[in-house]
């Protein structure tokens, strides 16, 4: 497993390593699958694991986990928050989030803690002033690194341009990137990524498979359904899929090296069920970057629609010809 220093930070993190959102309100069986899942995954290198209180029970479930797990025990990362009445302005429920994160997990150090959606402007505010990003949230961060609870800290949301703004501040050691850098959706390349590395920043990606658009294919959606989808998008689809069809190859491992590609980007998280498709995660990326020639053709086929269209949701609604809720404007 490709080891990769994270931005400034001393954080030396597996090239491909686990996003806990795949653990949340698993059944006693599937739970099992998840153990041998995280076990395969740590003894083959993988040694980091991302969660977040927002990830319904995935915090207490990988306790579970790694409360019988007896290998060298992985770095954690987690984000602030938690169900309402959580308050983003009040630095106790910070605190409070935090302290029910480590006891859920398990851990006595929070290794990387990310501010979760630092963009928004809603009732989730995280900044009082979002001129210069000051607020209660960057007060407790910093207590909390005088009392030992965290190493690092970070950004992680999906929003590129705002996000950009909020990580050129310098403060922040990493970014973490969701739904905005894969084969078809690259945002991050013109805001995030050149500000992070402005700063020394790490850069983690989560969603590379944009959390199922590209985990599998749709061609008889793409053909005779998904009317919500947008003309230019489908024809998108029906070249990547051409492409995929010259290349003898699966969606899943273009979309997964494509990232591992990007040697801007430390580390891609990924999310298995169970032990075969983590074995077969880990065995795309042993496979190393694309070929410069089949980059290329990626990069044709995503300039076909380089960003999104009006209304289309950051998760496409497969399968659900209703229009989809939370549309992005």
């Amino acid at each position: 497993m490709e080891i990769r220093k994270c931005g400034r930070t001393d954080l030396e993190l597996a090239r491909l390593s686990l996003g806990c959102l795949y653990l949340s309100s698993l059944g006693t069986g599937e739970l099992e699958d998840a153990k041998a899942a995280t076990y395969y995954a740590l003894d083959k290198g993988v040694n980091f694991i991302d969660t977040a209180p927002s990830y319904r029970n995935s915090e207490e479930i990988l306790g579970k986990v790694l409360r019988d797990y007896h290998g060298t025990m992985p770095m954690i990362s987690t984000k602030i928050g938690m169900p309402p009445p959580f308050d983003p302005q009040s630095r106790q429920d910070i605190l409070n989030s935090v302290e029910k994160s480590m006891a859920d997990i398990g851990c006595d150090v929070i290794d990387l803690l990310y501010i979760h959606e630092p963009e928004r402007k809603d009732q989730m505010a995280w900044f009082t002033d979002y001129n210069t990003y000051d607020g209660p949230v960057m007060e407790a961060l910093e207590e909390m690194k005088q009392k030992g609870w965290v190493r690092w800290t970070g950004v992680g949301g999906t929003t590129a341009h705002e996000m950009a703004k909020v990580i050129d501040t310098g403060v922040f050691d990493v970014v973490q990137t969701a739904f905005n850098y894969s084969l078809l959706w690259q945002e991050a390349r013109y805001d995030i990524f050149p500000t992070a590395k402005k700063h020394n920043m790490g850069i983690i990606c989560s969603a590379p498979l944009q959390q199922g658009s590209l985990a599998v294919r749709h061609d008889d959606l793409i053909e005779n359904g998904a009317p919500w989808i947008s003309k230019p998008r489908k024809e998108q689809f029906r070249a990547l899929y051409r492409f995929l069809d010259e290349l003898g190859m699966s969606i899943v491992e273009l979309s997964l090296r494509f990232v591992l590609s990007n040697p801007d980007v430390d580390c891609v998280l990924v999310g298995a069920k169970n032990r075969q498709e983590i074995a077969e995660t880990i065995a795309y990326s042993e496979k190393g970057p694309l070929p410069e020639d089949v980059l290329k053709r990626i990069e044709e086929i995503y300039q076909m629609v380089p960003f999104r269209p009006t209304l289309e949701p950051i998760l496409l609604p497969w399968g659900d010809e209703r229009p989809p809720i939370g549309w992005i404007v």
